[in-house]
């Protein structure tokens, strides 16, 4: 974090400094978890579904805090040096401050120039979406770091805890903040575009990724659309035109809309799309004019006043997936708005051998002439299918596809019809052989027998220890294996014990 002294963190979150000197500066990270808390931490005691925070208190203190913030005064080992600020919400002071961070970093860069004199302030990008966030913010922090300090979340620190706490890595160095934003409800993206206040706002697809706790497809989209709905007209939108719910978004943003996508309407145009077992390749190609709307770039803003519209690159990606050409195309236009020619970012992109732990993570550890494909720290309808139709497209001829599914979780009433749904695609698509594990995807095992499998060809298996074993009986020499489920279903572990990985 920025050095603030404990006066003015107190009144950026409405607190009450109960000790501490007021002049007292402090910079050290920012911590939820009390295990986290090193020398010169700020913490932040947070009540929580399972746990209060205050208990763990005492413990930061003794780790080194240098600041612990409270809704209640807690008292501290004996001779702490750690100060105390009051607060009536800590939720609300913690996005308080990172508001306070992003705004003051923001301002103290407006005439920052880059080595060659170019404006160099600093930007924001927040993501959204049903699906792709991390793996696009991934892609975006290689692009980006390459030009100058670049702060994005590690993993998927995307909601109203884990937000805040990214933009509070920031200091006044710092050229890109990106910004993951998932919600779980109304409101939740907006308060994060209230803290953050993006220089673009990007939203890849509106699916039914927690469509349980939304309420349905319709309140998917409302939520989703508050990434752009509250952007300024300096700002840009950037929309995947290819979805119908997200290119309606143009409709309800003053800010300047950017399109990308496969279809005729996109600015920054896709295609080409082919997939492997080497990876994605696709063709990017930019407007001949540049969108406005951040203030930045021109046509002639790169060194020696030559012009970056249009342009036209092929990008080859080390990720299995013809979805990730939207993740990447995403990234790369982001970073053009931003000055970056499209040839800088994909070579970055080139240099990604995967584009997130568990995410369609090819596996090499495993059964010798056995491909292993794991994909299973979330899973949605939509990249479900996205995924089983990229099992379909690498297998070669001679080859059996292998297909181990589990729950694709938070769907709520809308569970059992999607899970029916994946099970018959997977016989569509000519998956050679299903394994579906735990009760929540059993629909998939009824619906694929129902489609047309047979004679084994779909089997049912109650736990992932007993799966494990099953298919380390079952595979063979030329199988490729993809292994694909919510976080909760817990087959990233068994897609790890198929590859060989110990770590």
């Amino acid at each position: 974090m920025i050095a603030l002294t404990l006066a003015e963190i107190a009144t950026a979150i409405g607190g009450e400094l109960v000790s501490g000197a007021p002049e007292q500066v402090v910079d050290g990270s920012v911590e939820t978890d009390s295990r986290l808390v090193g020398a010169g931490s700020v913490f932040f005691a947070l009540l929580g579904e399972e746990t209060d925070g205050h208990r763990f208190v005492p413990n930061a203190a003794e780790a080194g805090a240098a600041l612990v913030v409270t809704e209640r005064a807690v008292a501290l080992p004996d001779g702490s040096a750690t100060a105390q600020v009051v607060v009536s919400d800590g939720y609300a002071a913690l996005a308080a401050l990172a508001h306070e961070v992003v705004a003051r970093v923001r301002a103290s860069s407006v005439d920052r120039v880059d080595d060659q004199g170019r404006p160099a302030p600093l930007r924001v990008v927040g993501i959204t979406g049903s699906n792709g966030k991390t793996s696009t913010k991934n892609m975006l922090r290689t692009i980006l770091e390459q030009h100058g300090a670049t702060v994005a979340p590690q993993g998927s620190f995307n909601n109203h805890v884990g937000a805040p706490v990214s933009m509070l890595r920031i200091t006044h160095d710092t050229r890109f903040l990106v910004v993951e934003m998932g919600a779980s409800g109304k409101g939740h993206i907006a308060k994060l575009v209230s803290i953050a206040e993006p220089d673009t706002g990007v939203v890849l697809k509106v699916g039914l990724a927690h469509a349980g706790e939304f309420g349905g497809i319709e309140a998917t989209q409302r939520a989703k659309s508050e990434m752009v709905t509250d952007l300024p007209a300096t700002a840009t939108a950037l929309l995947n035109v290819d979805d119908d719910r997200v290119a309606s978004m143009r409709a309800i943003t003053d800010a300047t809309v950017v399109g990308f996508g496969t279809s005729a309407g996109a600015d920054y145009r896709i295609s080409g799309i082919e997939t492997d077992r080497s990876g994605t390749r696709f063709t990017l190609t930019a407007p001949a004019v540049r969108p406005g709307g951040d203030g930045l770039a021109d046509a002639t803003d790169q060194p020696g006043g030559t012009t970056r519209f249009p342009e036209t690159v092929d990008v080859r990606l080390a990720i299995l997936g013809e979805h990730h050409a939207m993740n990447a195309s995403a990234a790369l236009t982001v970073a053009h708005l931003w000055g970056i020619p499209l040839a800088a970012g994909a070579e970055a992109l080139a240099s990604m051998t995967r584009a997130e732990r568990w995410r369609m993570e090819l596996l090499q550890g495993g059964p010798e002439g056995v491909t292993i494909i794991n994909d299973a720290y979330n899973a949605s309808p939509d990249s479900t299918a996205a995924a089983l139709r990229t099992l379909a497209q690498i297998v070669r001829p001679g080859e059996r596809s292998v297909a181990v599914l589990g729950e694709m979780a938070e769907l709520g009433e809308f569970s059992t019809e999607e899970h029916d749904r994946i099970g018959r695609l997977v016989v569509r698509l000519g998956i050679g052989q299903l394994v579906v594990v735990g009760p929540g995807a059993a629909p998939i095992h009824q619906a694929a027998t129902l489609e047309g499998s047979w004679d084994g060809e779909s089997v049912y298996i109650e736990d992932v220890d007993a799966a494990v074993h099953a298919l380390q009986e079952m595979v063979r020499p030329g199988d490729v294996v993809l292994v694909k489920s919510s976080k909760s279903a817990e087959l990233r572990f068994l897609g790890d014990r198929l590859g060989g990985v110990t770590e």
